[in-house]
């Protein structure tokens, strides 16, 4: 596969158009090629997509390059207004926070133990500004 003008593709786009070939026995090829002038963000989406053949790896240098976007919001890409953490530089802090938050949802789905009854308070409070669903 040729892809011309690459550099105008995203990384998604890129990873999802070299998986079309290489699936049988026989060895296959994706060659990339950009125009002559480059910018740092292409150079470094080129640069991973010869790197590397880990989807994971992938959608993390795109999360680095184009930031998180809005969680909340219809944004896909930009900075992300955290205030506390970032999604690049906390990750490790982030999983254990995740961790964290899946056992206390585990444990008492409803907050209503009385160690919990401060946070159920403020997650009610935020209820009206916030959209709150229940997935199974």
């Amino acid at each position: 596969m040729v892809i011309e003008s690459s550099e105008k593709f995203g990384i998604s786009q890129l990873h999802q158009l070299r998986g079309r070939v290489g699936r049988g026995s026989e060895k296959s090829y994706c060659v990339l090629i950009t125009g002559s002038k480059l910018s740092n963000e292409a150079r470094e989406r080129i640069k991973i997509m010869c790197a590397t053949n880990d989807g994971f790896a992938i959608a993390e240098k795109d999360l680095e390059l184009r930031g998180p976007g809005d969680i909340e919001g219809t944004r896909q890409s930009g900075a992300l207004n955290f205030k506390l953490a970032s999604l690049i530089n906390d990750k490790a802090m982030l999983e254990v926070a995740k961790e964290q938050a899946e056992m206390l949802v585990t444990s008492d789905e409803n907050l209503s133990l009385p160690q919990h009854e401060r946070l159920r308070h403020y997650l009610m409070s935020q209820k009206g500004k916030t959209g709150w669903s229940k997935i199974s």
